[in-house]
């Protein structure tokens, strides 16, 4: 899979376009910023967008997707649980256990509140990478005290779901650097805290 990651914003957030090939199909990932980019390295590679997948509703991430979405002629999709209360058009309902296909390879939806209800994890198994939005980051933890966080969905989160996921996965967070499942249970103190039954 081939990875372009964009950062902006006053959030300085990170929103991705990934793809197989040049001349493929891509998706794009929270464009949430500078939709211009997003459109002019698609048109560059020669790329057919699939969709616009959001994360979770935080404007950080969703600001540019209707643009975005326009101009790449591809429709929007976010978890039905953040839906009901984005402000944005949205054309189709993820949940939790939906796959979507990238040029042959699968793209799992993990349904992962605690930032917000409907947040979301978008795991490729064959790459072995996972795009995390807020929910998880290197050293850290999306925050849950915002609308529609819950502290308790974010420990059974962390327990249920982050902690099964192997060392070599390489998360790709919504804000700050990526790194191996392996540095996150060394460093993320917050989601070793969750996991030992510790606040946070």
């Amino acid at each position: 899979m081939k990875i372009k990651r964009f950062t902006g914003g006053n959030l300085a957030a990170n929103g991705y376009i990934i793809y197989q090939k040049d001349a493929g199909r891509c998706f794009i990932i929270d464009p949430g910023y500078s939709p211009r980019k997003f459109i002019t390295y698609i048109r560059e590679h020669q790329l057919t967008a699939s969709g616009v997948l959001l994360t979770h509703l935080h404007y950080d991430h969703t600001d540019g997707a209707e643009a975005v979405s326009q101009e790449a002629d591809c429709p929007i999709l976010m978890h039905e649980d953040d839906a009901y209360v984005y402000r944005g058009r949205v054309d189709r309902y993820l949940k939790d256990g939906d796959r979507l296909d990238l040029d042959g390879e699968e793209l799992q939806i993990i349904h992962t509140p605690g930032h917000t209800k409907g947040g979301i994890c978008i795991m490729a198994p064959k790459s072995r990478v996972c795009f995390t939005g807020d929910t998880l980051f290197d050293t850290d933890l999306g925050r849950s005290d915002l609308d529609g966080g819950s502290e308790a969905d974010m420990k059974d989160t962390v327990c249920r779901v982050l902690d099964s996921w192997d060392n070599d996965i390489v998360i790709y967070p919504g804000h700050d650097d990526g790194c191996t499942m392996k540095k996150v249970r060394q460093y993320n103190t917050e989601f070793l805290a969750l996991l030992s039954g510790k606040e946070r």
